[in-house]
């Protein structure tokens, strides 16, 4: 863990889940963005979720001494290649199989639902639209980002200054990326205010039941995978990269 673990309202929510993973319990127990919200001051975050700061920093205190995921690394001092094959192998695969699955349950909830809940029609709009930007997301990570973060980590090794970049500076993909991210998170938002947080209505049939599981799943994955990259594998990679120019 990172040697700052002072919990304060003015420190950033994914400053705080670096510190400690187990603090994203919290966060998602509050609806409070650590990913993509990740700057945002922790008194900001609440405020924004309209949710009791005070409660949330009791809760943060009473898990704070909680003991965090033996099987993962501490991926604030991990090196950077590391994190992006952890990345890749835990959550892009992940991705790619649970992606399709879930298209085939939102085709069949759709067909045999949308009459009595026509919220449903706009849930599969959401979420094909999130499915094709995620295909291309993984895609321009795994073929262009992290081969150049693992490039700078290894001229840094070596001593050397920064290797050539086509594409100008390593912030400017990961600008890219964030972008993408913000959209992923809002088409999460949106699917999860559309089914009442992912609630199946009474007359919910058992394939109805497995979507929402599924859906519910899949955003919780998303935003650990997010809080990965945006609040400790960009800003090292960017911080690396400067240091190489300095």
């Amino acid at each position: 863990m990172s040697s700052v673990t002072e919990i304060s309202p003015d420190r950033p929510v994914g400053e705080l889940v670096v510190d400690n993973p187990n603090r994203s319990r919290v966060f998602e127990q509050f609806g409070i963005d650590y990913c993509c919200g990740g700057k945002q001051t922790l008194a900001a975050a609440c405020a924004k979720a309209k949710v009791d700061l005070n409660s949330v920093l009791a809760l943060l205190e009473e898990n704070h001494h909680a003991p965090g995921d033996a099987s993962e690394p501490d991926w604030a001092t991990a090196p950077l290649s590391e994190l992006a094959r952890h990345i890749v192998e835990r959550h892009h695969v992940y991705l790619r199989g649970e992606l399709p699955r879930l298209a085939k349950l939102v085709f069949q909830v759709v067909s045999a639902h949308a009459e009595k809940h026509p919220e449903l029609r706009e849930v599969g709009r959401v979420y094909a639209g999130l499915q094709a930007e995620l295909s291309t997301h993984m895609m321009k990570e795994e073929r262009v980002l992290f081969p150049l973060v693992e490039m700078i980590e290894a001229a840094a090794a070596k001593g050397e200054g920064m290797p050539p970049c086509h594409c100008g500076s390593v912030e400017n993909p990961i600008a890219v990326m964030e972008h993408e991210h913000r959209d992923a998170g809002e088409a999460l938002a949106r699917m999860r205010s559309l089914t009442n947080g992912y609630t199946p209505p009474a007359d919910g049939c058992p394939t109805y039941h497995a979507l929402l599981d599924g859906l519910k799943r899949l955003e919780a994955d998303l935003h650990v995978h997010i809080h990965k990259e945006n609040n400790i594998l960009f800003p090292r990679a960017a911080a690396l990269e400067k240091q190489l120019n300095g």
